[in-house]
């Protein structure tokens, strides 16, 4: 047997050692997350529910900025959108609540289509400008059209009930709902990052004009990614609407785009677990931050966002990856 034979073997060997650990790792994070909601009182279980939501949200989101380095400060108005193409169809339509989410994530696309047609040939600071302008006009938008969309008073509209044969309570079954939507997008978006358009995103973020050379229609894919990452944020604001039962203008404020953002860079850029453990830090940091004072939430806040940073520069999930590592392992 040549050297050279000897040498691929062992890394070969390595590599299926990391592949294995890292599906033993999901499945029994996922045997966890299944386990969980007959532990918890109902309260936790929707808090665990919410983070799920935003997770998917996060997920698009990290498409345009963590994999084709895009930046926008309007995640928020694609994840209203999806909210509010949910809540009218049921409300306004009566349309059975499993058929919104498709149409949510679909007019979600198309929005982020379009708007990523003109975003495309800005970048940096004009870029997020432009995003931020989306999320700002988006609220007064929403309260201008009352008699479709409620105005300032909103939508209220029954939350999707458990059928008879689950025996589960209705916290158990908003939660098992999100959390299959949940693992279907993280698989959608792996499947993507694998693919061809993954391959090409990261052309783009990592050198524009290298991937140019190589045949890499800017363009094209830039606004793929703007119309991927509205996608998830319509699909997550529609199962939002589905676990709160209500919409208004005021819960997608520019706020919530600025705390989607923090959040995705707290959990990490440009890593799968990136958007659950932004999802966990836009779910309970603010609470958290209320709690220790009152009177300046947004200080606290601040803080711990700074704190994190400099704990962990590369996010949450690139601190976790060094720990492991450091792990020592038997041969």
């Amino acid at each position: 047997m040549s050297a050279t034979k000897l040498q691929v073997k062992p890394v070969a060997v390595a590599r299926r050692r990391r592949f294995d650990r890292r599906w033993a790792g999901l499945a029994l994070l996922l045997a966890a997350a299944v386990y969980a909601p007959f532990q918890l009182v109902p309260f936790h279980v929707f808090q665990l529910t919410m983070v799920l939501v935003y997770a998917v949200a996060l997920l698009g989101l990290n498409l345009l900025v963590g994999h084709a380095g895009q930046i926008s400060l309007g995640h928020g108005a694609f994840f209203a959108v999806g909210a509010y193409a949910a809540a009218i169809l049921m409300d306004r339509w009566a349309l059975p609540y499993p058929l919104t989410l498709p149409l949510a994530a679909a007019v979600a696309f198309v929005l982020g289509l379009a708007l990523g047609v003109p975003a495309m040939r800005l970048r940096g600071l004009y870029l997020a400008l432009v995003t931020l302008a989306i999320a700002i006009f988006l609220v007064p938008l929403l309260k201008r059209f009352e008699e479709l969309t409620g105005g300032s008073m909103g939508l209220t509209l029954a939350k999707p009930q458990p059928p008879a044969w689950s025996g589960l309570a209705e916290d158990q079954w908003l939660y098992f709902l999100t959390l299959a939507i949940a693992v279907a997008s993280f698989l959608l978006a792996a499947s993507l990052l694998r693919s061809r358009v993954g391959r090409a995103l990261h052309a783009v973020r990592d050198n524009e004009s290298a991937a140019e050379v190589m045949g890499v229609r800017l363009s094209f894919y830039k606004t793929l990614a703007f119309a991927w990452s509205a996608m998830f944020a319509g699909a997550a604001g529609c199962v939002y609407t589905w676990v709160i039962g209500f919409v208004s203008p005021d819960s997608f404020t520019v706020n919530l785009s600025i705390t989607l953002l923090a959040g995705l860079v707290v959990g990490g850029l440009g890593s799968l677990s990136g958007p659950v453990l932004g999802g966990l830090f836009v779910m309970f940091v603010p609470s958290i931050s209320q709690d220790v004072n009152d009177a300046a939430p947004g200080v606290i806040f601040g803080l711990l966002i700074i704190a994190v940073m400099y704990v962990a520069p590369t996010g949450l999930a690139g601190l976790a990856g060094r720990l492991i590592k450091k792990i020592p392992r038997k041969e």
